[in-house]
C-alpha cells in the first residue's frame, strides 16, 4: 500500500497538479493539507475520477483543511476539534489489513505554521501552534496505544532535526525550527514511541527537505529547503515498511504548492 501525504495549498486551484501526482505515483490513499475549501466544494467527482472513491473530507473557506481519499473503503471516520477551535485540522480513519488483527489507524494533521515571531506572548499564532503539539502529545498518549497500528502524517510545519533545514544556526530563532518547537514535537514524538518513517531511510546527517518558500525565485538553485511534512508509524508497522519517496521535483511548474509531496510503501 502506497500513502501519499501533502500540503496541496488549495486542491481546487491546483486539481490539475493532484491528477498528475496520482497518475505517476499511483498512491492508494492520499492525504492533503491546507485544501481550502468547504466541502460542499470539494472536487469529489473529478477525485472519484482517478479511482479514489471514498474520500474523508473536513474543510473550510479559504484556510486549513484536511482529506483522506482512498481506493480502499474505511472502517471508521473520525474528526477531531483541537485547542478548542473549529479549523479543520486533524481527521483520521482506519483501514483494513490483511497483516493485522485490528484496523490501521490514519490521521492526517495539518499543525499550525504558527505566524512569524516566535513567542507565544507577543504572537497568538504562534502560542496556538505551542499549544496544538502540546494537546497532540497528551491525546495520542492518553487515548491510543503504542502496540496498535498507526500512523500520523501530513504537514507538521516543525523541521525537528539539523538536517531537516538548510542552515540549522541561521533558523533557530525561525519559527518551524526554534527550540521550543523542536522540544515539544519531540514529546509528541514520544507520545505512542513513533518512529519516523522517512529518516528511516534517510540518515541524520543527511540533508532532507519538503517546502522551499515560494520567496526564493530560484528555489533548486537556492536550495534552502526544510523538512516540514512527514510520516511517522508506530513500531509495529515498521517491519512492513518497504520504502519511501519524496517527489522534489512537483515543486516545478505551473502553479505549484510550496510543499512536495511525501510517501511511503508499506505492506499491509
Amino acid at each position: 500500500m502506497r500513502i501519499l501525504t501533502w500540503n496541496i495549498n488549495s486542491v481546487r486551484l491546483r486539481m490539475p497538479l493532484l491528477k498528475k501526482i496520482a497518475r505517476k505515483h499511483a498512491p492508494d490513499i492520499i492525504c492533503l493539507q491546507e485544501t481550502k475549501t468547504p466541502d460542499e466544494f470539494f472536487p469529489l467527482k473529478e477525485i472519484a475520477g482517478l479511482g479514489y472513491e471514498h474520500a474523508h473530507i473536513h474543510g473550510m473557506k479559504s484556510y486549513n483543511g484536511v482529506a483522506i481519499l482512498s481506493r480502499a473503503p474505511f472502517a471508521t471516520k473520525e474528526i477531531h476539534r483541537r485547542v478548542g477551535k473549529e479549523d479543520c485540522r486533524h481527521i483520521a480513519a482506519q483501514i483494513q489489513s490483511k497483516k493485522f488483527k485490528k484496523p490501521v489507524e490514519l490521521h492526517c494533521l495539518y499543525v499550525p505554521a504558527g505566524g512569524d515571531v516566535p513567542d507565544p506572548k507577543q504572537n497568538d499564532k504562534f502560542d496556538h501552534k505551542l499549544k496544538f503539539v502540546d494537546e497532540m502529545a497528551r491525546w495520542f498518549r492518553e487515548n491510543r496505544a503504542a502496540d496498535a497500528p498507526l500512523i500520523a502524517l501530513g504537514d507538521f510545519n516543525i523541521a525537528p532535526l539539523e538536517n531537516d533545514v538548510w542552515s540549522h544556526k541561521q533558523l533557530l530563532d525561525v519559527v518551524s525550527h526554534t527550540p521550543i518547537e523542536v522540544e515539544k514535537l519531540g514529546k509528541m514524538y514520544g507520545s505512542l514511541g513513533w518512529q519516523d518513517a522517512v529518516r528511516h531511510f534517510v540518515p541524520e546527517n543527511e540533508k532532507c527537505y519538503t517546502w522551499w518558500s515560494y520567496r526564493n525565485r530560484d528555489w533548486k538553485k537556492s536550495n534552502r529547503g526544510r523538512r516540514l511534512d512527514h510520516i511517522w508509524l508506530t513500531k509495529p508497522l515498521m517491519p512492513h515498511l518497504k520504502a519511501h519517496k519524496i517527489d522534489a521535483g512537483a515543486r516545478d511548474g505551473k502553479q505549484p504548492s510550496d510543499h512536495v509531496p511525501v510517501m511511503v510503501d508499506i505492506d499491509l
